[in-house]
């Protein structure tokens, strides 16, 4: 334990976000820096639990309390070192994550828990400064070839552990650059894509080879990919937008978030001058209260909207843990993002039922009704409040309401993968498909989840591969195949 009174003598503390005005003016990560003697202050709050629930909270399985008392302790490299025996890419976990391993943490049962999050980017930046990440390269070479289909959190994690093992890995990916949601869903200012981009020359170097704009089944069919690879992960993440099929859907001004957050994106690659759906100077209404829905609004203050509405079916969550979600489990919890610190109105309970135009074919307003959460022999049901109706002024709105699995099309049907009743790529227990040789790791075979889940179903399928193509593998696996949680 490093400090058998820190959590006593300290609080919690975490780095000061960069003054709303000024950070709006950028597309820079929000956070300021957070001095060294501080975040030791902050390791020396880890209890060492003889249990430690945040270990078990934590999908990866990372060993939390030992990095946290190397960290107070200043021992960098053994940190860095501790960290990646479990977690390949810990920067993009400990910017994305929403931290399940903080919501277990023990001490967060009476008092604010350790900032496990913050310690574990400030390791890994430290490390990438002082230049302890090196490509690891394989003792040896297998012969076997395995095609990694999708380049986000899982695709990449498998890919990495594969090459490590002395596979030939190629990693397919349709859009132009390699990285998924990670480089055109997430936004600069949550994190920039130089991240992403020095991680990717790492596995460069280590021999994985990267193709882009190839879109499996369409440019490459999956005969093709199967006739000249051992074997196949499929990674292609849920990337099938959730819609509003409501009157007025056809109306111009109303977009997908995957259609509205990538243009932005792209304008911070250098790609374009301009975002193609902008938000400025209009009036905005996000449908979809998640981390999306944040994003969408983080991206509309920068563009200079008029105005910003976010829209929740949900009734607004309590401000402390509820009864419903007992520790060490996740509370559904209001918390406030630092794209909703920057402006812009939540509303709860609220039902869109109408888009309606203006005379040019284009959103000018929602027609929308409060509701009243229900319950009916364990059945969730939304009911209209009588009175509440209300008209909002939109011209862009942007739907941000999750996602309901894997794209259905050349993909899918070529490979013949059998799917659930949810419409996710169904898999064993050795994340194994229907078809022989096809593996399937990521929210395509769990449905939407956290990165930090992605990257666990990579390093668990990285190793089911390598045993399959070996008879046996010393690949950790974290975890086994499930499916994401219902709500």
């Amino acid at each position: 334990m490093a400090d058998p009174r820190g959590f006593l003598n300290h609080g919690r503390e975490l780095p000061s976000r960069r003054p709303v005005p000024v950070r709006l003016k950028d597309w820079k990560e929000v956070y300021e820096d957070f001095p060294e003697d501080k975040l030791r202050t902050q390791a020396s709050r880890c209890m060492d639990c003889g249990i430690p629930f945040c270990t078990n909270g934590c999908p990866l399985g990372n060993i939390i309390p030992d990095w946290n008392d190397l960290t107070y302790r200043g021992q960098w490299r053994d940190a860095i070192d501790r960290l990646h025996s479990t977690n390949n890419f810990p920067e993009f976990t400990g910017r994305l994550c929403p931290a399940p391993c903080e919501a277990a943490c023990v001490l967060g049962i009476h008092e604010p828990a350790v900032t496990i999050k913050r310690i574990e980017v400030e390791i890994v930046d430290r490390a990438w400064s002082e230049g302890w990440i090196t490509p690891e390269l394989a003792a040896e070479q297998t012969g076997k070839r395995v095609a990694v289909v999708g380049s986000g959190p899982a695709g990449l994690a498998a890919a990495q552990q594969l090459t490590r093992a002395g596979h030939t890995v190629v990693v397919f990916e349709r859009a132009d650059r390699i990285g998924g949601l990670m480089r055109y869903g997430i936004p600069e200012f949550k994190m920039e894509k130089r991240h992403l981009d020095r991680r990717l020359e790492q596995m460069k170097a280590e021999g994985t080879e990267f193709r882009v704009s190839i879109d499996v089944g369409v440019d490459i069919t999956a005969a093709q990919l199967k006739d000249e690879h051992d074997a196949v992960v499929l990674a292609c993440g849920a990337t099938q937008a959730r819609d509003l099929p409501i009157p007025g859907r056809e109306l111009g001004g109303i977009h997908q978030a995957m259609e509205f957050l990538p243009g932005a994106n792209r304008v911070q690659e250098g790609d374009l001058d301009d975002a193609p759906i902008s938000a400025a100077g209009v009036d905005v209404i996000i449908i979809g209260g998640g981390d999306t829905g944040a994003d969408c609004l983080g991206t509309s203050h920068r563009h200079g909207a008029r105005s910003v509405h976010q829209f929740e079916i949900m009734p607004r969550p309590s401000d402390t843990r509820p009864d419903a979600n007992p520790w060490p489990t996740w509370p559904m919890m209001y918390r406030v993002s630092s794209a909703h610190e920057e402006g812009g109105d939540r509303e709860y309970a609220i039902n869109t039922v109408q888009f309606i135009g203006d005379d040019d074919g284009n959103v000018a307003s929602l027609e929308t009704v409060r509701v009243e959460q229900k319950f009916d022999n364990g059945r969730m049901s939304f009911e209209p409040v009588p009175g509440s109706e209300q008209l909002f002024a939109a011209q862009r709105v942007f739907l941000a309401m999750g996602f309901t699995g894997p794209e259905q099309g050349p993909l899918l049907d070529q490979f013949g993968v059998a799917l659930t009743e949810r419409g996710t790529v169904d898999r064993n227990e050795h994340w194994q498909t229907n078809v022989d040789g096809v593996f399937v790791a990521g929210d395509m075979g769990r449905g939407q989840s956290l990165i930090v889940w992605a990257i666990a179903e990579g390093r668990s399928a990285a190793a089911a591969v390598d045993e399959w193509l070996m008879s046996s593998s010393q690949l950790p696996a974290p975890i086994v195949p499930t499916a994401a949680p219902q709500r």
